[in-house]
């Protein structure tokens, strides 16, 4: 697959003091000014490479700013007015990242995506003087189920960067004055955090490139820091049958834990001619499988119904094009008494709300030449946009308050209720793109 990144060459510099693989804390002082007693130095020449273990990635090419002072953290920081990734080789797990932002003479606007494009904050803003600390999850894995076995990745994800060895933050311009100030980074590992896990296909998996995106890599960003990270572990084209054949289930039931949550989410390729899937038979079978094993490891299951393609009748609301599968789905969370968010019927709201024109503002539908190396317009009526794989988290968040008690607890606590027949206007919303681009839609339709 040809894809593209929108920076320059990677910087080179090598700094002489490295990581261990092994390590569970880092800490990092960014800029030229004095170190932080127990922080590694991050100066613009600091590169990442394998041998030490950390550094600015994928072309970033940061300026290293000293301010000068008492305060080695806030005296000094590095910026960029164009997206920056840092690289932090670590082992799988959880990880609390805490990042200090601002600047002692400029106002400065950030927002932070994790690994594949996976949203953690979105606009933070500083004024001149002004500093704030905040904080989110990442969850870091590998391909390794047990022993010599290992997920069966296909070819797209053998250089995603959820699928690496490597915490990768990218820090972004998000329009605001000023531009990111990144004065310091923490990294723990947290063991005891509930992890959500996310099984799917190609409308829920982390899309390492623009313009494509799923709410399983936009919903990070709703829930407070330190209690629950979010694993999306879905993958584009996949069915409940292949995830099983290629070791995903295997992979996620190896690190489930008590309290964990597995969300479940199938039906796009599962309802394709050829699949070999009948809703109610073998659909259901598969479905046990994914409930039984989360049940087997004293985690608890969540069936998503799929969503809606934008599949328009001649009345202009939405038509079904999965068959009896969301039914099928249903029918099987009523009878082992499975929580279920029907992810389905509000995708029929918010696209019967917007329209058959609008509605395409929630899908990758972009006229040619709007990404670099895009010759041709991208019409596509299953995958979504940055924008409408937002809109489809903020579905998920009230259907995880209404279902999930337990789990909505650790939701943040400004969130606005929801209502997918009262979308919100893309006019009035805003995310800044990830430099990485390909016109190839993922697997799957």
């Amino acid at each position: 697959m040809k894809w593209f990144i929108f920076s320059a060459s990677l910087v080179i510099g090598i700094v002489s003091a490295g990581i261990s693989y092994a390590q569970t804390g880092f800490k990092f002082d960014f800029g030229t000014g004095k170190v932080a007693p127990g922080y590694l130095e991050v100066t613009a020449t600091t590169t990442y490479n394998e041998t030490q273990g950390y550094g600015f990635d994928y072309g970033t090419k940061p300026i290293a700013v000293d301010r000068g002072g008492p305060d080695a953290l806030r005296s000094d920081f590095c910026t960029s007015d164009a997206p920056m990734f840092f690289s932090v080789k670590v082992p799988q797990g959880n990880y609390k990242v805490t990042v200090t932002l601002g600047d002692a003479w400029n106002a400065s606007s950030t927002t932070i995506k994790s690994e594949s494009r996976r949203l953690m904050v979105k606009d933070i803003s500083t004024r001149p003087g002004q500093f704030k600390t905040i904080s989110f999850m990442v969850s870091v894995w590998d391909s390794v189920i047990t022993g010599n076995k290992a997920v069966r990745l296909k070819p797209r994800e053998l250089d995603k960067l959820d699928w690496d060895n490597k915490l990768t933050l990218e820090f972004d311009p998000n329009g605001g004055p000023g531009m990111p100030c990144i004065d310091a980074v923490r990294i723990q590992k947290v063991d005891s955090a509930i992890t959500v896990f996310l099984s799917g296909n190609s409308t829920v998996t982390d899309q390492q490139l623009e313009p494509w995106s799923c709410w399983g890599q936009m919903i990070p960003s709703f829930f407070r820091p330190g209690k629950v990270v979010i694993s999306d572990q879905a993958a584009s084209g996949a069915t409940l049958r292949s995830s099983i054949a290629r070791g995903r289930l295997a992979k996620i039931s190896g690190m489930l834990k008590p309290g964990d949550y597995l969300f479940i989410e199938f039906a796009h390729n599962d309802q394709k001619p050829g699949s070999g899937e009948q809703a109610y038979t073998t659909y259901n079978k598969y479905l046990r499988q994914f409930i039984d094993s989360a049940r087997a490891h004293q985690a608890i299951p969540v069936l998503v119904t799929s969503t809606n393609r934008r599949d328009f009748d001649k009345s202009g609301y939405i038509y079904n094009t999965l068959g009896e599968f969301p039914d099928a789905m249903r029918y099987e969370a009523k009878k082992d008494q499975v929580a279920l968010i029907d992810l389905n019927a509000m995708t029929k709201t918010l696209y019967d709300a917007l329209g058959p024109e609008r509605s395409k503002e929630l899908f990758v539908q972009f006229p040619a030449g709007t990404f670099p190396g895009q010759e041709k317009t991208l019409a596509d009526n299953t995958h979504f946009c940055d924008f409408g794989a937002y809109e489809l988290a903020k579905c998920m968040v009230e259907g995880i308050k209404k279902k999930l008690p337990l789990l909505a607890k650790y939701l943040k606590n400004d969130l606005p209720t929801f209502s997918p027949a009262h979308p919100d206007d893309i006019r009035k919303w805003s995310l800044p793109y990830t430099p990485m681009f390909t016109s190839v839609k993922p697997y799957g339709n």
